[in-house]
């Protein structure tokens, strides 16, 4: 494990070293094992939500799969100004599931993929030109509170997968249970008792023993992987393209959340040297997000953004080497122009991912609070916000009838939790005074309060 020394890691292999091929190689596999389970999980629940049959979902997790590794590589390597030449193992956000979800099932995913591309080249390119006026604007109290929604709205989502899916005749059963159950106590158990390898892949492992308990309990469909092809070439307009105004806002918004997000990660990644990235690196990692993303949308597949998992194995290990990451996303691409892949992840019965996906959006809601924890006061300012913002984005996540009364598209854009969430800490943020206000540089006396010595 790397140690901390004036803020910077013991760095195993910097940016640009190449370790021997077959260190390389198992190093890639890592970082594609830590991202592959939730970036293929995004693209089953959108599935799931909008009702497509076994082959149109085996072709998302495909696409999904494919241009991650398209992104991961132009990350390492660069096209032109696209790119940061750091180790960025890109994926699907879970920023975008409710939206691409709702969408989806509503206007149909011809609008979401519309929206996607135009939204997807336009936002992060902007953000990517002006992102130094951009970012004070956001500081960790409006995406730590963002982060902390995107978990908390998504975890009905994983009970209800955990029960066997909405509508399944077994909802509920003590099979469905018991297979959620298993992937989650593994996952759980593996992550806090053990360490290394165990530890970080402690959510595959889940799943794939899970998976083994269905196949031997008869649960388990293998037709798609038969029927699916060894190899194909991904063609462009699968779902169709058409363009909304709600849909392109909502997009807008949660590519310029995303963008944050990546600026985030490249902090993160730069900090195991001691240093901020460049306004280079910034930029070419931004515009990557939206370059990636508008072009993956034409294929059929879901935003490309940052996962920051990946950041935290490059902090433990302190391999900090671009051409590892390289090498995972020529991986991704492999496994991505192999449809047979994404049948395997069709056949996981959807109680067994969603003893996974319990645990990985509980954690997304657990990282959101400790970027808070770490980064703002808790005084009555920031506390009100944080109620406010929460309390919005959670209202209309479980009484979305609430915005009946209002015209549709209003509807759709306010209620989506991160929308809701997002703005209303960002205006609140930007209007109140406070420290962390981009408009108002004023620091809040903090009250003095006598509480009782504890021994935490």
């Amino acid at each position: 494990m790397s140690t901390e020394s004036d803020g910077k890691i013991d760095i195993e292999y910097g940016v640009d070293d190449k370790p021997p091929i077959p260190t390389s190689f198992l190093l890639a596999i890592q970082h594609v094992s830590v991202m592959i389970v939730p970036s293929t999980a995004v693209a089953f629940i959108v599935a799931g939500a909008v009702g497509l049959d076994a082959a149109d979902t085996t072709f998302l997790v495909q696409m999904v799969i494919l241009f991650a590794g398209v992104a991961t590589i132009v990350q390492a390597y660069t096209v032109g100004p696209i790119g940061a030449k750091l180790p960025i193992v890109m994926g699907t956000s879970f920023a975008f599931v409710g939206a691409m979800s709702t969408i989806g099932a509503s206007s149909g995913l011809d609008a979401v993929f519309g929206s996607i591309v135009i939204a997807g080249f336009a936002v992060p390119f902007l953000l990517g030109w002006q992102f130094k006026r951009l970012e004070a604007f956001f500081p960790p109290l409006v995406t730590g509170l963002i982060v902390v929604i995107i978990g908390l709205y998504l975890i009905p989502v994983g009970m209800e997968y955990s029960a066997g899916g909405v509508g399944s005749e077994d909802f509920g059963s003590a099979t469905n249970l018991g297979l959620a159950a298993t992937v989650l106590a593994i996952a759980v158990l593996f992550n806090l008792f053990l360490d290394g390898v165990w530890r970080v892949l402690s959510i595959i492992i889940g799943i794939a023993v899970g998976y083994a308990t269905a196949v031997a309990l008869g649960v388990v469909d293998f037709t798609p992987i038969g029927e699916a092809a060894w190899f194909a070439v991904p063609t462009p307009g699968g779902f169709g393209f058409s363009l909304e105004a709600i849909p392109l806002l909502t997009f807008a918004f949660l590519f310029l959340v995303s963008g944050m997000e990546t600026i985030g990660d490249m902090a993160g990644i730069t900090a195991a040297e001691g240093r901020n990235p460049t306004e280079s690196e910034y930029r070419g990692g931004i515009f990557a997000d939206g370059f990636i993303s508008g072009i993956g949308a034409i294929f059929g597949s879901f935003p490309q953004t940052s996962f920051s998992q990946n950041v935290g194995i490059i902090n433990f290990t302190g391999v900090m080497s671009r051409h590892i990451v390289g090498i995972g996303g020529v991986i991704l691409v492999v496994l991505g122009l192999v449809p047979k892949v994404g049948a395997v992840v069709t056949t996981i019965p959807d109680a067994v991912f969603g003893g996974a996906v319990l645990v990985m959006v509980a954690m997304v809601a657990a990282s959101g609070m400790r970027l808070l924890f770490l980064n703002i006061e808790m005084n009555r300012r920031n506390m009100v916000i944080i109620a406010t913002a929460l309390g919005l984005g959670l209202g209309v996540a479980t009484v979305p009838e609430a915005l009946e009364g209002l015209p549709e598209g209003a509807q759709t854009f306010f209620g989506e939790p991160v929308i809701m969430t997002g703005i209303s800490a960002l205006l609140l943020n930007t209007f109140v005074p406070g420290e962390s206000s981009p408009l108002f540089d004023v620091v809040e006396p903090t009250p003095t309060v006598t509480e009782p010595a504890t021994d935490d």
